[in-house]
This record gives structure tokens, C-alpha cells and sequence, in this order.
């Protein structure tokens, strides 16, 4: 598929997915996906043992760092592989990515859509809190749209556009290993990610990563990105 392409039906695949889940009676077949997900993995959680620990362990707040650690991992191998104007590029990457992922976030909560997670919301659900004894993550009151798959499918589309194709399939693996615990726990709906953050992305990113834009962008960043931190790497 060639940007052309990818510009009108990415957008167009994201407005579809949202609506088929905002216009379907009762969400439709989301609804049932997303009760059968959940009921499936949160039985799982009743017998004690290495799946319950290996949960709470992915959902501790201080597992996050493992995936930002994935990501800075991602951009450091491509900034010490380029040279000196190849690394103001890649800083100023990483500076439209964050942007990015900022404004998108406050799209996805201006969504006029505000729903529990299934922990708070199916009748007689197992809390993973109430079963193990460190802090971690099983719940929220507004679980939509997932944060924690939104920034990994910014980074994933960015690594697509920008990075070795090898880098952009590794970073699209990771948006689904490091989704599924929020999920399998309970913390999010599966259609909190996979309806929700994916349609943000799809229906936002293409206008940025396939047209000029981005690149007149980044044609702004390089420069006083270089004037200012240049000097570390030349």
C-alpha cells in the first residue's frame, strides 16, 4: 500500500471501527468480544499460583518502564547508528512523538465515552488487588480509551514511517505484549485499545506521517535542535 492509499483508508478504516462499535445496538459483537475476553481471563485469576504473580507483576506500575525502556532502546539503536545529522533527526523524532502522543491523549478524552473497567463493572469480578499483597493495577474508572495502548501504537506508527521495517514489525509486536496485561487483568475493556486507541490513531497519525507534514515539521525541530544539543554528539 503506498501513502496515497494508506492516507484515505487508514482514516476511513478508523471511523469505521469506531462506528460500528458507537451505531451497533448495545456495541454488538464489541460487547460480546469484550465481556467473553475478560470472563475468560479473569477466571484464570481464581487459582493462586505462577499466572496470578506473572499479572500482577505485568501490571505494577513499575513494569511500565519495561516498555519505555523497549522504546528507548528502539531510538538509541538509531541514533547511534546515524551520524550527526541523522541523530537531529532522530531527537527531533522523538520530540514530534511526544507531542503527539500529548495532543492525541487529550483527543481521546475529549471522546464523549466514559465507562469503568470490566473489574468495576461485571457483577462478582475477581480483584487481583485482593488476591496478592504488592500494588498493581486491575482497575479504572474511566478506562477509555486505553493511554498505555495509545502511546505504544504512536510509537509503533512512528517506527513504521521512520524507522527499518524490522524496527516498525518489533514495535507493532510490542503494542500487543505489553496491551494484553491491562486486559487480561481487567483493567481496560479489550475495546478500549483495539476499538478506541487503535481508531484515534488510525484516523489522526496518516494526516501527519502521510503527507508533507510531518516532514515540514521536523524541517523546523532539526535546527534548534541541533544548535542545542549538537555539541554532544558531533
Amino acid at each position: 500500500m503506498n501513502r496515497q492509499t494508506g492516507l484515505y483508508a487508514a482514516p476511513l478504516l478508523g471511523a469505521l471501527i469506531a462506528l460500528s462499535w458507537w451505531l451497533l445496538p448495545g456495541h454488538g459483537f464489541w460487547a460480546r468480544w469484550d465481556v467473553g475476553i475478560f470472563q475468560g481471563f479473569n477466571a484464570l485469576l481464581a487459582e493462586p499460583g505462577p499466572w496470578r504473580l506473572a499479572m500482577a507483576i505485568t501490571n505494577n506500575r513499575l513494569f511500565d518502564l519495561v516498555s519505555l525502556s523497549c522504546m528507548v532502546l528502539l531510538l538509541l539503536t538509531l541514533f547511534l547508528r546515524s551520524d550527526g545529522a541523522g541523530r537531529a533527526r532522530w531527537v527531533a523524532i522523538g520530540l514530534l512523538m511526544v507531542i503527539t502522543a500529548l495532543l492525541l491523549n487529550r483527543i481521546g478524552h475529549m471522546v464523549p465515552v466514559e465507562r469503568p473497567s470490566p473489574t468495576l463493572s461485571v457483577p462478582g469480578a475477581l480483584r487481583l488487588t485482593a488476591l496478592i499483597d504488592f500494588p498493581t493495577k486491575d482497575s479504572s474508572g474511566d478506562s477509555f480509551p486505553g493511554d498505555h495502548g495509545l502511546m505504544l501504537m504512536i510509537f509503533a506508527a512512528f517506527m513504521l514511517r521512520f524507522a527499518p521495517r524490522w524496527m516498525g514489525l518489533t514495535a507493532c509486536l510490542m503494542v500487543v505484549v505489553f496491551t494484553l496485561p491491562r486486559i487480561m487483568v481487567g483493567a481496560h475493556w479489550f475495546t478500549d485499545i483495539y476499538m478506541g486507541s487503535l481508531a484515534i490513531c488510525l484516523i489522526f497519525l496518516p494526516w501527519l506521517l502521510l503527507t508533507p507534514l510531518g516532514e515540514k515539521v521536523l524541517a523546523r525541530l532539526i535546527p534548534p535542535v541541533d544548535r542545542l544539543f549538537g555539541r554532544w554528539w558531533r
